[in-house]
C-alpha cells in the first residue's frame, strides 16, 4: 500500500477519497484548513494523519509530501457565493497552492500529482453535443480561470521538469456529506422540510450530475493508468435539467413541496450557463470505466443511513 497526501481532504469529494484510500489500506495524510468543517467520518478520521494546514504554506506542503507516492491536490475555495465574494483568495489558493504543491512533488520525488479541476472551465461554450477535453474552453469566473491556469501550469511543469500529473474535470459531483451551497443537497433539504424547492430561472438549464462513488472510482483508476500529463472529464454523460432534478428529488423523498421559480442573483450570472454535460469517452478508453449511476439511484443512496 502507498503513502499519499490529500489536500482538501476534509471536504466533500476529498473526504470520500480519504475514506476509500483508508479502507484500501493506504497511509493517508490530510491537509485542510477546515473552512467548511470536517466531513471525514469519525472512524476514518482516527486512521489518518491530519494537519490543519493551508496549501499556501510552502514549507508545510514540502514536509507533508515527503515519502508520498501520490499527492491528490483537492484543496480549493468552493461555492458560487463564496467565490463571487472572494475572487482574490480564490485565485491565490489555486495559484500559490499549485506552485507550492508542484515544488513539493518535485523535491520529494512524488510519482504523480492528481489535481481536482472543474467542468466550469468550459464556461459558456455552446455546442450541440457533450463537452470533450479537446474543445476550446471558455472560463469566465475567477474559480474557473484559476483552474484552467493550473491545468496549463501542470502542462508546463511536465514539459520543463518532467513532472507527471493528471487533471480531473469534475461534472456536478453529488452524494452524501455535501453541503447546501450546492443544488442537490439544497433541493433535498427543502423537499424533506416540505418547503418550496427554489429553482433559478425557468429550470431548463442542464447539468451532468455525477455520483460521488463513480467520481472516486474514476479518480483512482486514472491515478494508476494516466501517463505523463493529461486531462480527463469525469462525467455521467446524462444531461438533466434543473427542473427535472427538482422533480426527481420530489419523487425519491415523496415530498409535496411546490417548485418555485425565482430570479438568480446577479453575481451568479457567470455560473448560470444554459447547458453543460460531458463526455467520459476518453476516461473509458484509458480505464475501461465510466460513471453510470442513475440519478434517482444516487439520490436514493444519499437518503439511506
Amino acid at each position: 500500500m502507498s503513502k499519499v497526501l490529500i489536500t482538501g481532504g476534509a471536504g466533500f469529494i476529498g473526504s470520500h477519497l480519504v475514506e476509500r484510500m483508508v479502507k484500501e489500506g493506504h497511509e493517508v495524510i490530510v491537509a485542510d484548513i477546515l473552512l467548511r468543517g470536517n466531513k471525514i467520518p469519525r472512524d476514518i478520521f482516527k486512521q489518518v494523519n491530519f494537519h490543519n494546514a493551508d496549501v499556501r504554506d510552502r514549507a508545510k506542503m514540502i514536509e507533508l509530501s515527503k515519502g508520498c507516492k501520490y499527492v491528490f491536490h483537492f484543496a480549493a475555495v468552493l461555492g458560487v457565493d463564496v467565490v463571487a465574494d472572494n475572487p482574490v483568495e480564490t485565485m491565490d489558493t489555486e495559484a500559490i497552492g499549485m506552485r507550492n504543491i508542484t515544488e513539493a512533488v518535485l523535491l520529494n520525488d512524488v510519482e504523480k500529482l492528481i489535481y481536482a479541476s472543474t467542468s466550469g472551465i468550459y464556461g459558456h461554450s455552446a455546442i450541440s453535443d457533450s463537452l470533450t477535453e479537446d474543445i476550446i474552453v471558455d472560463p469566465r469566473t475567477s474559480y474557473a480561470i484559476a483552474k484552467r491556469y493550473n491545468e496549463i501550469y501542470l502542462a508546463a511543469m511536465f514539459e520543463e521538469k518532467g513532472m507527471k500529473s493528471v487533471s480531473l474535470r469534475f461534472f456536478n459531483v453529488y452524494g452524501k456529506r455535501q453541503d447546501n451551497r450546492m443544488v442537490v443537497p439544497r433541493f433535498l433539504e427543502q423537499a424533506l422540510a416540505g418547503e418550496p424547492i427554489t429553482v433559478f430561472g425557468d429550470g431548463k438549464q442542464t447539468r451532468d450530475f455525477t455520483y460521488i462513488d463513480d467520481t472516486i472510482e474514476a479518480t483512482l483508476q486514472l491515478t494508476e493508468t494516466a501517463k505523463g500529463c493529461d486531462i480527463y472529464n469525469i462525467a455521467n454523460e446524462e444531461e438533466t435539467t434543473i427542473l427535472d432534478l427538482a422533480h426527481a428529488i420530489k419523487k425519491v423523498t415523496k415530498s409535496t413541496s411546490e417548485i418555485k421559480f425565482i430570479d438568480a442573483p446577479k453575481k451568479r450570472y457567470d455560473y448560470e450557463v444554459e447547458r453543460r454535460f460531458g463526455s467520459s469517452e476518453k476516461l473509458f478508453n484509458k480505464t475501461g470505466f465510466k460513471p453510470n449511476t442513475d440519478l434517482e439511484v444516487g439520490l436514493t443512496a444519499i437518503l439511506e443511513d
